[in-house]
């Protein structure tokens, strides 16, 4: 029979699931207070967080955010870190996070209905940001745009040239006749 206070904490995980665009599994042993304190005040600002949460409560939460396949993931100690806003930025801070603790050990993750290794984990934090990746394809479809504007304009250029040219050798351009002629 579940305990108000269990069935509480799976409706806030299944919540945290269901609201993620990234989900990372980790495993904690060994981790201070303050170390898991510390990460989870860097994830607030950027729109993660960071829980502990039994397997069994984890795995019930998962399968009623439609995401069973997470439970593959579930084992020994857990710490999901799910991020509501910027994947890239989470992952990111997670895998700098494990790196300089080295205790922090990524199992894997979840983005949407796709289960990740530690690896793709791993990849999406060397990403660039949303803002760099958006310049990018700005700077790549304006590029053909530069290249034909400097066609076109090249060739009524070279066209001034001419006419400037042939102007320079009749002698320059006559002078006007008076008004009143």
């Amino acid at each position: 029979m579940p305990t108000p206070k269990k069935e509480a904490i799976v409706e806030e995980l299944r919540d945290m699931l269901a609201r993620a665009t990234l989900t990372v599994i980790a495993d904690y042993r060994g981790l201070r207070v303050a170390d898991l304190q510390g990460l989870r005040t860097t994830l607030r600002p950027l729109g993660g967080e960071a829980r502990v949460a039994k397997n069994t409560l984890a795995t019930i939460a998962a399968d009623q955010a439609g995401v069973p396949q997470l439970a593959e993931h579930l084992t020994g100690p857990t710490m999901m870190v799910v991020s509501y806003a910027d994947p890239v930025a989470v992952a990111r801070v997670v895998g700098d996070f494990a790196r300089t603790t080295r205790i922090l050990q990524v199992r894997g993750g979840l983005t949407g209905q796709r289960l990740l290794g530690a690896g793709e984990v791993a990849a999406i934090a060397t990403l660039p940001s949303r803002e760099v990746l958006l310049g990018r394809v700005v700077g790549q479809i304006q590029a053909p745009l530069y290249g034909l504007v400097g066609v076109l304009s090249g060739a009524i250029r070279q066209f001034a040239y001419v006419l400037q040219a042939r102007i320079d050798q009749l002698g320059g351009v006559p002078a006007e006749a008076p008004a009143g002629e």
